[in-house]
């Protein structure tokens, strides 16, 4: 989406792990994460027009007017600091209407290597823009918590995390910050990272305060992963599911997540095959399309085509509902916000 003024009023983010070079929009009652800052939303079907007061827009497509959308305000605790200097929004953003979101720890072992690096992935320009910090304390993610929730109505927050060199890879330090978060906020709580070697850190997390898990997938297929993500792909498919039911089995049904990137290589049938065999396990397939990141190594590659998109999780929503599996039923986390997709309004849709 292309905007008439800039980038128009709201809230907007370049960089970074999670929704880049998106802005959130809220269109009929539903937020979603649209790019802005890509190549590809340079020459999109569909533009905004910034009202006269600021608060709003409209939405053309091809010139004609078809929506009104607004957009979340900034959050009040954008305004704060910590004791020693930090602005709070260098430590945890907002994400959708209503979710805190931080990577915990800012760099990966993967990134900035081309023979391990996730090809998708912009979780170092934040840092090298200085908008953020390389490791954020248990402490003072419990402070930005507390007066998110306290001053914007913010009701979960997402963790993530670069890989350390570590076999745990991120959850020690995923855990002390969701400890330090529950405790001062008493918010609901996902935390992402990839399968640790010792899958006794599922109930460490769940002891520490975590409601549900991401462990993420993104391409369904070895081959996609091995040419997109190939450090990640070390950790084959096959150990994903060996993690997945040991965190079903702490975390429960549905509290165990998946993000999978439609548009990488991986054809409808290969994700609806995954998706059917995910749910039957109790994993929720979060499908999002794949969005090229300015300055990342596919930031030339074309976005998924629309029709695959639509045919694509239409049939994950139908799967979703055949086995009763809702996205309304995760207590945190990305398939309970459900802004970088429109899986969660096929699956409402649906029911």
């Amino acid at each position: 989406m292309r905007w008439e003024d800039d980038r128009g009023p709201g809230l907007s983010r370049a960089g970074g792990a999670g929704p880049s070079d998106h802005k959130a929009i809220t269109l009929d009652h539903q937020t979603v994460m649209v790019p802005i800052l890509t190549l590809p939303s340079a020459v999109s079907h569909y533009t905004a027009r910034v009202s006269a007061h600021g608060n709003g827009a409209t939405l053309l497509r091809a010139g004609e007017p078809i929506a009104d959308i607004t957009f979340p305000k900034q959050p009040r605790f954008y305004g704060l600091q910590t004791e020693d200097g930090v602005p709070y929004w260098k430590l945890a953003t907002l994400h959708g209407s209503d979710v805190l979101a931080t990577t915990v720890l800012q760099t990966c072992t993967r990134y900035g290597n081309r023979e391990t690096a996730c090809q998708f992935c912009a979780i170092g320009q934040s840092l090298a823009a200085k908008s953020t910090v390389p490791e954020k304390t248990p402490a003072q993610l419990a402070e930005v918590a507390r007066a998110a929730a306290e001053l914007d109505g913010v009701k979960h927050v997402v963790l993530t995390t670069g890989t350390p060199r570590t076999p745990d890879r991120g959850a020690a330090l995923l855990a002390e910050c969701a400890r330090a978060i529950k405790a001062a906020s008493g918010l609901p709580i996902q935390a992402q990272c990839e399968p640790p070697e010792d899958f006794a850190w599922f109930r460490r997390l769940q002891e520490a305060g975590v409601d549900s898990l991401g462990l993420h997938l993104e391409a369904v297929t070895e081959r996609v992963r091995r040419r997109i993500m190939p450090g990640k792909a070390e950790v084959p498919v096959s150990v994903y599911f060996d993690a997945f039911a040991e965190a079903v089995r702490v975390f429960g049904r549905g509290q165990v997540s998946t993000y999978i990137l439609a548009g990488l290589g991986d054809t409808r049938e290969e994700i609806l095959e995954m998706s059917e065999r995910l749910v039957k396990a109790g994993v929720y397939p979060f499908v999002v399309p794949f969005v090229p990141i300015s300055g990342t190594a596919l930031e030339h590659e074309p976005p998924p085509d629309a029709l695959f998109l639509r045919d694509t999780l239409d049939g994950v929503a139908a799967i979703l509902a055949d086995h009763e599996l809702k996205s309304a039923d995760i207590k945190a986390g990305c398939g309970r916000c459900g802004a970088c997709s429109t899986l969660k309004a096929r699956e409402v849709g649906r029911a």
